[in-house]
């Protein structure tokens, strides 16, 4: 055990300073969420209204957790790119753990998704973001946004193991992931779909980490339901990551193996 979380930690520490030789890929990471933190913020908050704290407050958490969503292709993208470029069969003839190399990029990708973040709050506080509970709570909903980007991450890579493709790896996730995003609570209130369309929505798993984070940061919510998914945002996307990383990480490791195999 001690082993493989020496070849992870390895694995992190390479792919960290690929990104930091890489700056255009880092600034572009970091530019592009804070351009829709503008346009949602600015654009759309003058004319939407969200009561109980207004849409720049109720935004904000729809479009952290669509920054760091952004962790499907991009490991997926990279998971190939491990494969093709002579990586992988450089690290086969070393006594490595199998499941090393995306432990490696997953939690990269992840720290990359962090930094994301930070640019996406900045910016948000200067166009009027402000969150309502203390610090510990705050570091909360952050801490839980990286760990719905980590699980991500590792669905990214089991779909750029299953592709074998980098230009299918890029498309294939933006296909599976915008009805997600669009029906959810992201971007607009529940309380004005169609009663079966809205608890649809509110049993996603990226409502429920939207959701969680409002809650944990004292913004609005702007839905009336009892439901359980409404009324229990954290515990649901707790329940709903464990679920998924229990489901996708066991399986990209064994593609991995299947691919270095061949």
């Amino acid at each position: 055990m001690s082993g493989a979380l020496v070849d992870g930690t390895v694995c992190v520490e390479r792919h960290l300073r690929h990104l930091v030789r890489m700056p255009g890929k880092l600034v572009s990471a970091i530019l592009l969420p804070m351009v829709f933190v503008l346009l949602f913020g600015v654009l759309f908050g003058s004319v939407i209204n969200v009561p109980g704290g207004g849409y720049h407050e109720f935004i904000m958490a729809g479009i952290f957790t669509q920054g760091v969503m952004t962790a499907v292709p991009n490991t997926a993208v990279g998971a190939v790119e491990d494969l093709r470029n002579g990586l992988t069969d450089r690290f086969r003839s070393l006594p490595m753990s199998g499941g090393a190399v995306l432990f490696g990029r997953t939690v990269g990708d992840t720290v990359l998704r962090g930094l994301s973040c930070a640019a996406m709050a900045v910016v948000g506080l200067l166009i009027g973001w402000r969150t309502h509970t203390g610090v510990l709570s705050v570091l909360a909903g952050f801490g839980l946004l990286l760990l719905f980007g980590f699980v991500m991450a590792w669905i990214g890579a089991l779909i750029g193991l299953m592709t074998g493709n980098a230009e299918t790896a890029s498309s294939v996730p933006s296909v599976l992931l915008m009805p997600v995003m669009f029906l959810s609570n992201a971007y607009i209130p529940l309380t004005g779909l169609p009663h079966w369309l809205a608890v649809a929505a509110e049993w996603n798993p990226l409502s429920a980490v939207v959701g969680a984070c409002r809650d944990l940061w004292g913004n609005p919510q702007a839905a009336a339901s009892d439901s359980f998914p409404v009324q229990h945002p954290v515990v649901l996307s707790l329940v709903w990551m464990a679920a998924l990383f229990a489901l996708v990480a066991p399986l990209a490791v064994r593609r991995y193996r299947t691919a270095v195999a061949r």
